[in-house]
């Protein structure tokens, strides 16, 4: 749904992260976003293989409407965890290293 007066964001009280920033680091999860909520279908906002959004000026976020929600960042997580997350999502290790290389704590 999109927010189309200038009031609702002045009235708005809350958090928007966006896949890519610190506190949702993995830009794959805009597929789950785009498939829960048929955006494609619903906008015609697509994505491309990278993840990038088509077309460009395109944004994405998840809304957390509370006003007492903050900002919050992912911090650098082991090989571990990469594994275990991998394994979640039924991907490959070196792929989830490629799209979480900047919050390894691990070469």
């Amino acid at each position: 749904r999109q927010v189309s007066t200038q009031s609702t964001w002045e009235q708005y009280q809350g958090i928007r992260p966006a896949p890519g920033y610190p506190s949702q680091p993995d830009h794959l999860e805009k597929t789950t976003m785009w498939d829960l909520a048929k955006i494609e279908e619903q906008t015609g906002i697509s994505l491309s293989e990278s993840q990038a959004m088509i077309p460009a000026a395109s944004t994405s976020a998840l809304v957390f409407a509370h006003p007492s929600s903050k900002y919050f960042a992912v911090g650098k997580i082991g090989k571990d965890q990469v594994e275990a997350y991998a394994a979640r999502k039924g991907l490959e290790v070196p792929a989830v290293e490629r799209q979480l290389g900047t919050i390894l704590n691990y070469d």
